[in-house]
């Protein structure tokens, strides 16, 4: 005969959550010693466990987090401040234990308690969906190749082989892999997005994401510094050469990863409904131990199988393209949630720099900006900052505020000054923008000093930097004009305009009628 269940307990009126487990374990001991009535084995257990009636309230103090990062200016100080606001009311959550800040830290929203950008917290047995965001698994991975060609073809060859911008790829123009083919869509976090899945394969979507080719020189230290760690396979495959092409590709999960988001903070949300009070959403969690928050971390673990096939699918379609000799390759996700023992490590744009399950120093991939470096790292496994490194530079402005300084007195971007700063800071590379373009906000004058950055990862002893693959040439999506909705709408004649809203106005009133009980409203 099966055992009592949880849904059984909280039928009977205790509250889905931590506690759970203990009234669990008490029932599992008189059923040890023979008691099988469900009615009678509940009237022990509230007995010996009392239901609980209050709801889970927040920490009257919120948990310590440790900043990796330092202040060098005044917008400095002024963005610390911000993400230290954040962190705390995050950290007031009681399935948080401690919470860390990285080199890159700076806000991701203006709703309360939501995680910075280089923030990374560890929670017991409990994922908190808004900590990995909504672009979940967002990541890095780089081809390290031979190549006759130089960089112009290349980046066309590359051009040809990714897709930037909103939605996906047309049906006729879908890529085919064997993650899409997993038997995963019956997962209620999972269900109906098979096409989003197929639509997006080889698709980086727009922001910051980027596919970035460069050379490394591949020097005795480097590969000695791999074989210390144990990633002796990349070494012997880079020992022979002077020097290498990379390709990098930054991308997340795209609509497939935004639909499991909002699905999952959906379901955070009806469970804090539950079984707590006076949380913001942006700190909504679910129990690892229920069945919902196992369906989800199994969601989570697909998209990121999905997500490394996507960045495989890229690399592969410009490997055989462009004719190039593939030697060796790796890559680390930044926004995401790992398990170590029962606690869920969250990072929000924070690479992990802990040990892999064979011992070994995680390699990692560190961008900084279109026209720096991208560092190779091996993580410190540093538990006072929760063994993260930074994902990136980090921005101490709004991508608005980047544009100000470029604004004549009517408020009008001066192309020319605009032209003229970004050429300054690309000089020498080929720099492609998918959609014809420039994003001012993705060139280097919308991020932190590269080398600020790469100086706190080493203040901070985060990582060993070991290698830096040098800039050559980079693609981003740019600026692709309006969404589509207010696309549709900006190509309406003034006429059309006039009769959309006429029919919304008609909509409002018959409604307003319908609310106030007037019997014509549905005439």
């Amino acid at each position: 005969m099966a055992g009592i269940t949880g849904k059984d307990l909280i039928e009977a009126g205790w509250f889905e959550g931590p506690d759970i487990g203990l009234v669990l374990q008490k029932a599992r001991e008189y059923e040890a010693r023979g008691v099988t009535d469900v009615d009678y084995l509940i009237k022990l257990l509230r007995r010996d466990v009392p239901q609980v009636k209050a709801k889970i309230a927040p920490r009257e103090q919120p948990v310590a987090f440790s900043e990796a990062i330092e202040s060098t200016c005044q917008d400095d100080f002024l963005n610390i401040g911000n993400v230290r606001r954040f962190m705390r009311e995050l950290l007031h959550s009681p399935v948080i234990e401690r919470g860390a800040v990285m080199p890159d830290a700076c806000p991701a929203g203006q709703a309360k308690a939501t995680i910075p950008v280089g923030g990374a917290i560890a929670v017991r047995n409990a994922i908190v969906p808004s900590a990995h965001s909504a672009d979940i698994c967002c990541s890095m991975y780089a081809t390290f190749f031979t190549s006759d060609k130089t960089v112009t073809p290349m980046l066309d060859d590359l051009m040809a082989s990714t897709r930037f911008g909103m939605g996906g790829r047309k049906e006729d123009a879908w890529v085919p892999h064997p993650v899409l083919d997993e038997e995963v869509w019956d997962n209620v976090f999972l269900q109906g997005l098979q096409r989003h899945a197929a639509m997006h394969m080889a698709d980086q979507g727009d922001g910051n994401h980027f596919a970035y080719i460069g050379r490394l020189t591949v020097t005795d230290d480097f590969l000695q510094h791999l074989r210390d760690a144990g990633h002796t396979e990349h070494a012997d495959a880079l020992r022979e050469k002077n020097e290498c092409f990379v390709l990098v590709t930054h991308h997340g999960s795209r609509g497939l990863g935004a639909h499991v988001y909002a699905r999952g903070q959906k379901a955070a949300l009806a469970h804090m409904k539950r079984i707590a009070e006076g949380f913001p959403d942006a700190a909504a969690w679910l129990d690892f131990n229920t069945q919902e928050g196992k369906e989800y971390w199994d969601a989570l673990q697909y998209v990121s199988r999905w997500t490394l096939a996507n960045h495989q699918s890229i690399h592969a379609r410009f490997v055989e393209k462009s004719g190039a000799q593939p030697l060796t390759a790796f890559g680390n996700e930044h926004n995401f949630v790992w398990k170590r023992g029962d606690l869920f490590m969250h990072g929000k744009g924070a690479t992990p720099a802990w040990k892999d399950n064979a011992g070994r120093p995680l390699l990692g991939l560190i961008p900084l900006n279109m026209a720096a470096p991208i560092l190779v790292v091996l993580g410190k496994d540093n538990e006072e900052h929760l063994s993260f490194a930074p994902h990136g530079a980090g921005r101490n402005h709004s991508r608005t505020a980047i544009t100000r300084p470029f604004k004549d007195d009517a408020g009008e971007i001066d192309a020319k000054k605009l032209a003229a700063s970004m050429a300054e800071s690309t000089a020498g590379l080929d720099i492609r923008w998918f959609y014809g373009k420039a994003d001012i906000s993705e060139t280097p004058i919308g991020y932190k000093p590269a080398a600020q950055v790469k100086a706190q990862i080493e203040r901070f002893n985060l990582a060993h930097v070991v290698a830096e693959i040098q800039p050559l040439g980079c693609i981003m999506a740019g600026d692709s004009g309006p969404p589509p909705w207010m696309r549709r709408k900006l190509e309406l004649t003034p006429k059309q305009l006039r009769a959309i809203e006429h029919r919304a106005d008609r909509r409002k009133e018959r409604t307003r009628l319908k609310h106030a009980g007037d019997e014509t409203a549905d005439e």
